[in-house]
């Protein structure tokens, strides 16, 4: 049986070490938030979502502490984020992006939902 308690050894790739997430904290609505997420979202490895809780920058990059076997290389010393991670349900679960209302993965995704939700988007930004 799988449980939080053994669920970690049982991963493969460590998903939730491969990148981290920062809210927006407040919802995009003007142009001008919009076309400072598509700036955000031109820099590589960086991602845009919407879920149920909000909006969220998701940037790809391992942790340096990931160890070729999945474990933390600083497990006793870890950051207080990483010892309050709860991982009754995570990505072994089921993919992170199966909650996303929205994705953007780049900057051409970003600027096609800009054209549809402002109707004059490309006559001028503000």
């Amino acid at each position: 049986m799988i449980t939080p308690d053994n669920k970690c050894s049982r991963c493969i790739g460590s998903k939730c070490c491969t990148y981290l997430t920062e809210a927006l904290g407040v919802a995009p609505r003007s142009k001008r938030d919009f076309d400072h997420l598509l700036w955000q979202v031109s820099h590589q490895g960086t991602e845009i979502y919407k879920d149920n809780s909000g909006w969220y920058l998701l940037f790809h990059g391992r942790c340096q502490h990931l160890q070729t076997d999945g474990g933390c290389a600083i497990y006793h010393d870890r950051p207080r984020i990483c010892r309050d991670y709860d991982n009754a349900w995570c990505e072994y679960d089921a993919p992170a992006e199966a909650g996303f209302q929205l994705h953007f993965r780049n900057y051409n995704e970003l600027l096609s939902y800009c054209r549809k939700r402002f109707k004059r988007w490309d006559k001028g930004r503000y």
